[in-house]
């Protein structure tokens, strides 16, 4: 499995980059967001982690671009604390968000997390309607468009489709797919449906994805 770090303390980078290779990871490593951008496109890594505060691109420039671009886990390592930015990572596409300082083997755990959930995919294919949900192959096809998502959109999906007919609470929602408690005052539901939405059903006449009003959403072939 390849890793790569995107950060500019130099001491901080050194550590993560020997800690990650002694557990068995192949490691490259970028001092700023410019670098890192044009390695995670241009090599394939199995997973990203991320500073926000960088030289060139900062972290939330370098999170946009790449999800615009690649579908690859990525876990912000930052100093940023504060609630929001927790919030605004994971409404840019990031999986998870660890704040330093940090413990070295609560970040190896969540970097296994994140990677047994890339492989151990299940063996199915669901539809609904037109749509088709592949989840050995990460897949995603309608009226034999395919669809690309993001790892966190896709998760919301096959979600979606497993309870379809099943109102979901936007509570039940965010501990699934985010693995977090749902505060009212956060918006990352609504947004990943919003983005979610403009990928698989703005772009066709039959709406599978209807709100529910005062509980959540619902994906459902009859409105």
């Amino acid at each position: 499995m390849a890793i790569l770090v995107i950060e500019d303390d130099l001491k901080t980078g050194d550590y993560l980059k020997k800690g990650l290779r002694e557990s068995g990871y192949a490691v490259d490593l970028a001092r700023n967001g410019t670098d890192g951008l044009h390695m995670a496109l241009e090599q394939n890594y199995d997973l990203v982690v991320l500073d926000v505060m960088l030289p060139g691109r900062d972290g939330w420039q370098v999170m946009s671009a790449l999800r615009n671009k690649r579908d690859l886990p990525v876990i912000f390592l930052t100093a940023r604390d504060h609630v929001d930015d927790r919030i605004r990572g994971l409404q840019l596409g990031a999986d998870d968000y660890l704040v330093k300082p940090f413990s070295f083997t609560e970040l190896v755990l969540r970097i296994r997390t994140l990677l047994r959930r890339g492989v151990a995919r299940d063996t199915e294919t669901l539809q609904v309607a037109d749509l088709q949900l592949d989840h050995l192959r990460h897949k995603v096809m309608r009226q034999g468009v395919n669809i690309v998502l993001t790892n966190k959109e896709f998760m919301l999906l096959h979600l979606l489709i497993k309870r379809q007919g099943e109102p979901l609470s936007r509570s039940v929602i965010a501990s699934e797919v985010w693995d977090m408690n749902f505060d009212s005052d956060t918006n990352v539901v609504d947004v990943a449906v919003k983005r979610l939405r403009a990928k698989i059903d703005a772009p066709f006449e039959k709406k599978l994805i209807h709100t529910v009003r005062s509980i959540g959403y619902m994906f459902s072939e009859n409105p």
